[in-house]
């Protein structure tokens, strides 16, 4: 049949098959020729394909009749789905059908639940019955069975994280495992009182080791640990013995190191065998107990004997026991020994390290026999107190430096001694100048010398002393030391001001001895640096600062002065208001009133030099004296020139009180006026009292205009000198117009002044 999938050849049918054009016509003999030759060809095929039917016609018989078959198959089971679609659309089966699958499911869901339910009941039953058997066991005094139990129950019933999911029995099997476990409490607690108990009169630790559970004897005490153990009350169990240990046996032995030791006694009773830990004073009394070591040999006996008669040497038990001990013995040990015992000296720091080396063999033991965690650091409370002795000595010596600061300060009175009132300002190459040694200090930038508080005196010897321990100690105690010296300093402006703050509202010593102090501290603190960096150790040398101490002392200084010069201003204002302007001098009763202002004046001004002059610096005093007279006698002359009319007889009066002012202040003069002229504070050109106190010369002019003629009055003002001693155009002219009556001579006069200018 290869002929019939060959494809035809038309160039090959053709004469000729040089056709070089392929869409060229064919010409009518070519076309016969291709007609003739396609039939041929045509009949030659039929031929060969009857010849091929003809040699297989067993199989095409064959195949045809399979076709025959599966058609036949195909119209009988279309028939038959279409016979069966007409009965199920006569007759609803599928419903039945469903109904009968949903029964079927409901049924076994059911069994299955039934089967759960059967399960759940075993479980409920098995439970019940070990809860019933625990507390049959417990009655009886058998509790390790009991424990066992009671563990494995508790890992069914709380230890599960699903108790929303859980049914209501297992919660009510729940209250009834915790009912038998707080009786498993109650009778483990109870027979660990009756297996420890301490006998306080004798000293005495009784342990015993047959004990008797609900007329049950013989009950070992390792038993009642192993029950602890299982059930995981083992800390609430000890929790009370180990109180009571630290009670009646630590205490004492902590509290009386050197005269304690341990005496283990194993005896037999009535009751069994008891070991008994006794407590008795020490055969030697000369025992060295300063470095600890027999205070820490005897705890160790405790811990040996806690170990081998309690715990049974047991690891986890013997754990259980020192975390529920440690704590607190190693808080009585820092406390009652080792805090006590650290140096109050630097140089006794090396004498501490026999007892560093005896708290670490210790605290070794304490590891060799389980009683501290080895693995744990935190254990190690003892051994990081005593590698820390320098924080703690450089702690302790902080505090009482501070302390000793506070008491200074808070007892300090400043209260003068008998020859405190001399004067002991000078300055320094004063040779003739009277001084209390004892009061009287150097200031360290200046030429001068002033008297301090003695609270202010001791406390920089306490600051000196504190950088001198600076200087031989080592950076980290160093640096404490400098912290305390710089607070030392801050608590005398924390103190003092508000011990002395009624002192410093009225015109006292006190006032002035705290401005001394402060001056003679800020100097000190500037100094400070300067004297002590170079010994310093290396590593402090740029964390050390006090010069930002210095500016504060200074402004307190000034602060407090500047309160005191307000004061005596304010007091000499209220005494010049008496002298009511002073008005109608030349009346007997406002002359005395006057008189009687300017001798309070005075008096007020006596009371301030003779604590300023004998107290403040040289030149404190010359500017605060200075600033007080300016304030007095510009008050004065302002009130004079204010006078509108004044008598003949008034300007006599008025001259006369002038007079008597200076009279009785001219040794307040000459004491400014003195400062000058005193060794090295003569560093510039000196001044005169005119240019200390403008007013005064202004003052001393205004008494000689009161009784001059107007003619000399005017030509005063045209020499310029009353401008000079600080007269104004318009305090001459009124001062004119008070004195001198109106006429053609005062008219021209005052021309004058006004047609001269300065």
């Amino acid at each position: 049949m290869d002929v019939l999938f060959n494809s035809i050849n038309v160039r090959d049918l053709l004469s000729s098959s040089n056709i070089e054009d392929v869409n060229s016509p064919l010409s009518a003999p070519d076309l016969r020729l291709l007609i003739d030759r396609l039939r041929l060809r045509s009949v030659d095929i039929k031929s060969q394909v009857r010849q091929y039917i003809l040699s297989h016609f067993s199989d095409f018989s064959t195949l045809f009749s399979q076709c025959f078959d599966f058609v036949w198959k195909s119209e009988y089971l279309s028939s038959q789905l279409s016979d069966l679609i007409q009965l199920i659309s006569d007759h609803p089966i599928e419903a039945q059908t469903r109904t009968v699958i949903d029964e079927i499911v409901v049924k076994n869901r059911e069994l299955k639940e039934k089967r759960e339910l059967l399960g759940l009941l075993a479980v409920i039953l098995e439970l019940s019955d070990k809860l019933r058997f625990v507390k049959e066991e417990i009655k009886v005094g058998r509790i390790e069975q009991a424990a066992e139990a009671l563990r494995e129950l508790k890992e069914v019933l709380v230890t599960s994280n699903d108790e929303e999911r859980q049914p209501f029995v297992y919660g009510l099997l729940k209250d009834e495992w915790t009912q038998c476990f707080e009786e498993m409490q109650e009778v483990v607690l109870q027979c660990m009182g009756n297996a420890v108990w301490f006998d306080q009169e004798n000293n005495k630790v009784h342990l015993k080791y047959q004990l008797s559970i609900r007329s049950v004897d013989g009950i070992e005490l390792q038993t009642i640990l192993k029950v602890m153990d299982a059930v995981g009350i083992m800390d609430y169990g000890l929790a009370k013995l180990a109180d009571l240990m630290i009670k009646h046996v630590i205490v004492p032995v902590v509290s009386f190191r050197s005269t304690i030791v341990v005496e283990w006694i194993n005896q037999e009773s009535e009751n069994g065998v008891e070991t008994n830990l006794k407590i008795l004073p020490s055969a030697d009394p000369n025992v060295d107990s300063i470095d600890g070591g027999s205070m820490y040999s005897v705890l160790v006996d405790v811990v040996k004997f806690i170990s081998k008669s309690l715990c049974f040497e047991n690891s986890t038990w013997m754990l259980c026991f020192g975390k529920l001990t440690w704590p607190r013995m190693s808080d009585l040990i820092v406390s009652n020994f080792l805090s006590q015992n650290v140096p109050d000296d630097a140089s006794k720091l090396a004498d501490f390290q026999k007892i560093v080396k005896c708290t670490s063999n210790f605290e070794t033991s304490l590891k060799e026999l389980m009683f501290i965690d080895s693995s744990d650091g935190k254990d190690e409370r003892l051994s990081k107190f005593v590698d820390n002795v320098e924080v703690h000595f450089a702690s302790r010596k902080k505090v009482e430096i501070l302390a000793q600061a506070r008491n200074q300060l808070l007892q300090s009175d400043f209260c003068l001694p008998e020859d405190g009132t001399r004067r002991n300002s000078k300055v320094k190459d004063d040779d003739n100048a009277e001084s209390s040694p004892d009061l009287a200090v150097d200031l360290l930038f200046t030429s001068e010398r002033c008297v301090v508080s003695e609270a202010a005196s001791r406390l920089m010897k306490l600051v000196h002393g504190t950088l001198k321990d600076v200087c031989l100690s080592s950076p980290r105690m160093g640096l404490d030391f400098y912290h305390a010296a710089r607070d030392s300093l801050l608590l005398y402006e924390a103190i003092i001001p508000v011990k002395f703050e009624r002192q410093l509202d009225s015109i006292n010593h006190s006032a002035v001895l705290i401005h001394n102090d402060c001056h003679y501290l800020s100097q000190e603190i500037l100094g400070l640096a300067f004297e002590y960096r170079s010994d310093f150790p290396a590593s402090m040398k740029e964390l050390v600062v006090f010069a930002d101490l210095a500016p504060r002392f200074q402004m307190l200084a000034e602060e407090v002065l500047q309160r005191q010069i307000k004061l005596v201003i304010y007091n000499l204002k209220q005494a010049i208001d008496g002298a009511d302007g002073f008005q109608n001098t030349h009346q007997m009763k406002q002359y005395e009133s006057a008189k009687l202002s300017i001798d309070q004046v005075v008096f007020i001004l006596e009371k301030v030099y003779i604590i300023w002059h004998h107290l403040l610096l040289p030149s404190a005093y010359k500017r605060s004296m200075s600033m007080v007279l300016e304030t007095v006698f510009a008050r004065i002359a302002n009130d004079i020139l204010l006078l509108d009319d004044i008598a003949a007889e008034e300007t006599l009066q008025l001259q006369r009180l002038i007079h008597l002012l200076f009279e009785n202040l001219s040794y307040l003069l000459d004491s400014v006026l003195s400062i000058n002229q005193t060794g090295k504070l003569q560093e510039f050109p000196a001044q005169t009292l005119h240019d200390l106190i403008p007013s005064l010369r202004k003052l001393r002019k205004l008494a000689d205009l009161l009784d001059m003629p107007l003619k000399s009055v005017t030509a005063v003002w045209e020499s310029g000198e009353l401008v000079n001693h600080g007269l104004k155009q318009s305090e001459v002219e009124d001062f004119i117009r008070a004195i001198f009556a109106d006429s053609p001579l005062r008219k021209e006069c005052l021309r004058k002044l006004e047609s001269t200018s300065y």
